[in-house]
């Protein structure tokens, strides 16, 4: 008899696809606030007269936040459980868009920053909630499956969040008191919704994973009650009975997530200034801009829809290996400033970027069974990579050009590759 391919959402007889359908319309919630974001820094540098570098501070805050919540969201959600974990970064979330939208008027720049630690503060708390529940509502042989659909519809959202940001763009003004007037309405809603979608959260019921449960979603138990024997390290039931930080597919994972949410938040924030960029060829006009980060965002979104079909016939960590390596290839060819070729290059690098976050969180989080959790937070914490990077990208290019700061993130995406090729395999 044929064996079955393992399902995605049932496990032991249990469907978890609705609080699947429920966690994965958060991934959607803050795509958009990223989406939105990574289109500002071209606005703020016209509006505030802002250098490139200057703007990056956009990003530095928003996952310089990651940084510093990671860990309390850890031990919060290990106290409180996942559901609530959620709802304490839904509140965050609100609180931080609807301060933005109340403080627009003073037209501060460090006040705006401030607003998105706070936003930063939230989104962190339902990345360390939400990444690792998608990977536990199933069969663990589907865990990087699941994560890359969820991480889906992450990418439909950052392809409307530049449509959003639209609105900003539309608004100009070098009039005091006027320069961020823009920001209120987008920011007013974004925050009512989310305070909304807190509420709902609060009445639907979400399968809490218990400590057992994080030893059954990794691998059952490490050894029979009978004979004693470690189950090995390709078995799909090993759990690792090492510390977390002694399990090398864990460490090298986290350096490869701080590498690859460092490079993808550079890529996002200067795709704009390459295509308005006066040197560049083709050049379009800023008002369009927003429109060119949202055909990526698009791609990208394909990317991980296509991804997590693919996974189904070829292994997430060749495919991982397949599209770093296509990404080394591609940014070479932006950097060289051939016109519309080094165009269609970086929107490629958009496509192959989009499994990589999923697919490495999914893999260095396997097998650790208690120590889950507190992996996931460290994960999450790794996303403040995308706080340092861009600063760099944006001095690289203020003094060599924009085509030559697509050249700053190849080194991080070699070492994605020696993940997905070496560094991904549990040791004993």
């Amino acid at each position: 008899m044929k064996n079955k391919r393992p399902s995605l959402f049932v496990k032991d007889g249990i469907n978890y696809l609705g609080p699947f359908a429920a966690i994965s319309a958060l991934f959607f919630l803050w795509g958009i606030a990223h989406g939105m974001l990574d289109t500002l820094d071209k606005n703020f540098q016209m509006m505030l007269h802002l250098k490139k570098w200057e703007s990056s501070f956009i990003q530095f805050s928003l996952y310089g936040a990651y940084f510093g919540m990671a860990i309390p969201a850890g031990r919060f959600i290990k106290k409180y459980g996942y559901k609530k974990g959620i709802i304490f970064g839904l509140s965050l979330f609100a609180a931080g868009a609807l301060i933005a939208a109340g403080t627009a008027t003073l037209q501060s720049f460090i006040l705006f920053l401030i607003c998105l630690l706070i936003i930063g503060a939230g989104l962190a708390t339902l990345e360390t909630a939400a990444n690792p529940y998608t990977t536990k509502l199933g069969p663990p042989e589907t865990a990087e499956r699941r994560i890359n659909f969820s991480q889906s519809f992450n990418g439909l959202a950052w392809m409307i969040g530049p449509l959003i940001a639209l609105y900003i763009y539309g608004n100009q003004s070098h009039v005091e008191g006027k320069k961020m007037i823009s920001i209120i309405l987008p920011f007013a809603i974004i925050g009512l919704v989310v305070l909304a979608i807190a509420f709902v959260f609060m009445r639907i019921k979400l399968p809490e994973i218990t400590e057992a449960d994080e030893n059954a979603a990794h691998g059952a138990i490490t050894q029979t009650s009978e004979t004693g024997i470690v189950t090995g390290v390709d078995d799909p039931g090993y759990i690792s009975p090492k510390p977390l930080w002694k399990n090398r597919h864990f460490t090298l994972g986290f350096a490869a997530q701080a590498c690859y949410v460092a490079a993808q938040t550079g890529v996002f924030s200067y795709l704009i200034n390459f295509v308005t960029d006066h040197d560049m060829h083709p050049r379009f006009d800023v008002e369009y801009a927003p429109y060119f980060l949202s055909l990526g965002f698009l791609l990208f979104m394909l990317g991980r829809f296509s991804g997590s079909a693919l996974m189904r016939y070829f292994k997430p960590t060749k495919m991982l290996a397949f599209y770093s390596l296509a990404v080394c290839i591609l940014l070479p060819i932006v950097s060289l400033e051939l016109g519309w070729a080094s165009l269609i290059a970086l929107y490629g690098v958009f496509f192959f970027m989009s499994i990589m976050f999923p697919t490495i969180f999914a893999l260095a989080i396997k097998s650790l069974g208690h120590n889950t959790k507190e992996a996931s937070s460290f994960l999450v914490m790794a996303v403040a990579g995308g706080a340092v990077f861009p600063p760099l990208m944006g001095a690289v290019a203020d003094n060599y050009g924009m085509a030559t700061g697509f050249l700053v993130p190849i080194p991080l995406f070699i070492f994605i590759l020696y993940y997905a090729l070496k560094g991904y395999k549990i040791m004993e």
